[in-house]
């Protein structure tokens, strides 16, 4: 069977095409590795920040793509009903740094496009964000920043394509892609041979690897690691924008930003390293983005730390993004080297992306496509009039699974059973939070297993954390044979 077009790479870029690809006539089909969308790569471990665009080079694809992708972020989380914030963003400038360098960034700022930025001095920083540390002396104001979750829109983006028609076929790691005649071969570690009249290259950490197969436009990625601190979101009125620190060659610097759930998040660092599948921390990194977040939050409360994680960033050798066809590779699309700003990018990337390649397959568009899709209610957000109403049309809204978060039975059954439902403990988390609190699932770990158990026919000792060898059980106690 030959589709339309393949896309090798399910976390926000993939889902993004899948999305605006779902808007014309084709047959699409995503593939990837890990068990879920949003499971590998970044898109489930950066700052979750939707960038305004000040600080990628003038006249590069980060800065077209940053811009673009900002502006579209209102609508789309209309309609996908997922958390968005336009709290702004803040860089500022503390004693010993050049303070002429915001002024560098505010007019690059403008030459990208960015609207309404403006240099603060310390006292109108301190108006806007009192608890900003003591040697902080001015500031440069974004107010087009603004905060996402980066994994429930991704899975928000794949739900609303296979709605209108994409499909996903996940756990297949592709080993190879070559042209034959018209159509291009996608191969599979389980030996299967998908075949498409195009090819989406947004494999993330691997995309350099799958260019380098079909086009001597080479390009490698070269990976970078970025480690974190999260602390309770009890203390998400500290500050209200997203606190920058002067970017240097190796990224935006580390950053204390709240995100829409309320959690703050310390991070990330930046260390080049070899494997881009080591997410490991480390006791070096974290020291790192904890000395430097202290300039931003002196009194930073360090007993609330309830967790760590790190996510590699695929930082291309060019220092750009690499969209579109190769010229010896025709029908081979890249979404390659998308680091950061590539959450922000995702839907602009997406948008432009889909349009080419329908215009090379000579698509139509559907008339049918429906750009809205229904999120899980969030018990935890909702008046006790609407929870009473929502209990009594299922009961199993009225039992708290987790408590930390308030999530319900009724929220985790209902992420299993959705379009691309959750097949893993970690699955459930990201659609749900149940596990995100500040016991860290310590407590509703078992009850979510033995849900998952129910909803998909499966025993305890089947149910992985985030796919593959990931098992959280490995036998029953007592059991001839079995620990």
């Amino acid at each position: 069977m030959v589709r339309d077009v393949i896309i090798v790479g399910a976390g926000v870029v993939g889902c993004a095409i899948a999305r605006e690809l779902s808007r014309w006539d084709l047959d699409i089909l995503v593939v990837d590795q890990a068990s879920d969308v949003a499971e590998g790569g970044c898109t489930k471990a950066n700052t979750a920040i939707v960038h305004g665009g000040y600080d990628a080079k003038e006249g590069t694809l980060k800065a077209k793509y940053n811009v673009e992708g900002n502006g579209m972020f209102d609508q789309l989380c209309v309609e996908l009903e997922v958390p968005f914030e336009r709290n702004g963003s803040l860089v500022v400038a503390f004693e010993g740094d050049d303070l002429s360098q915001l002024e560098v960034l505010r007019k690059r700022g403008e030459t990208n496009g960015v609207p309404g930025l403006k240099v603060l001095s310390e006292a109108e920083l301190r108006e806007k964000e009192p608890h900003v540390g003591s040697t902080a002396r001015g500031a440069l104001w974004v107010p087009t920043g603004a905060i996402v979750c980066p994994y429930e829109l991704t899975i928000a983006l794949a739900e609303n394509a296979v709605e209108n028609g994409a499909r996903f076929q996940l756990d297949t790691a592709v080993t190879g892609i070559r042209r034959e005649g018209e159509v291009w071969l996608v191969e599979t570690a389980a030996g299967e041979t998908l075949e498409a009249k195009a090819v989406v290259n947004a494999a993330g950490y691997q995309s350099g690897k799958f260019n380098n197969m079909v086009t001597a436009e080479k390009l490698d990625i070269l990976p970078r690691r970025g480690e974190y601190y999260m602390i309770d979101k009890s203390y998400a009125g500290v500050f209200h924008s997203a606190m920058f620190q002067l970017p240097s060659d190796k990224g935006k610097g580390i950053l204390v930003a709240r995100t829409v759930d309320g959690s703050i998040l310390i991070g990330p660092t930046a260390e080049d390293i070899d494997d881009p599948t080591d997410t490991r921390t480390t006791a070096e990194g974290l020291d790192k983005a904890l000395t430097f977040a202290r300039k931003t939050w002196e009194d930073m409360p360090t007993r609330s730390f309830i967790t760590t994680f790190a996510g590699v960033r695929p930082r291309p050798s060019t220092g750009d993004f690499k969209i579109g066809e190769p010229a010896d590779a025709p029908f081979f699309f890249n979404a390659a080297g998308i680091e950061s700003p590539g959450l922000t990018s995702a839907p602009a990337i997406g948008k432009d992306l889909a349009q080419r390649i329908a215009q090379r397959l000579n698509a139509g568009k559907k008339d049918n496509f429906n750009p809205n899709r229904k999120a899980i209610p969030k018990f935890r957000e909702l008046s006790n009039e609407e929870r009473a109403a929502l209990i009594a049309q299922d009961p199993a809204f009225g039992r708290i699974v987790c408590r930390c978060e308030t999530v319900t039975e009724g929220e985790i059954r209902a992420a299993i059973r959705r379009p691309l439902g959750a097949r893993t403990l970690d699955g459930v988390k990201r659609r749900t939070r149940a596990g995100m609190g500040r016991c860290q699932s310590g407590f509703c770990s078992p009850r979510v297993v033995a849900i998952l158990c129910e909803e998909l026919g499966l025993d305890p000792t089947d149910i992985t954390k985030f796919g593959g060898a990931s098992k959280l059980l490995v036998g029953r106690i007592g059991e001839e044979g079995k620990a």
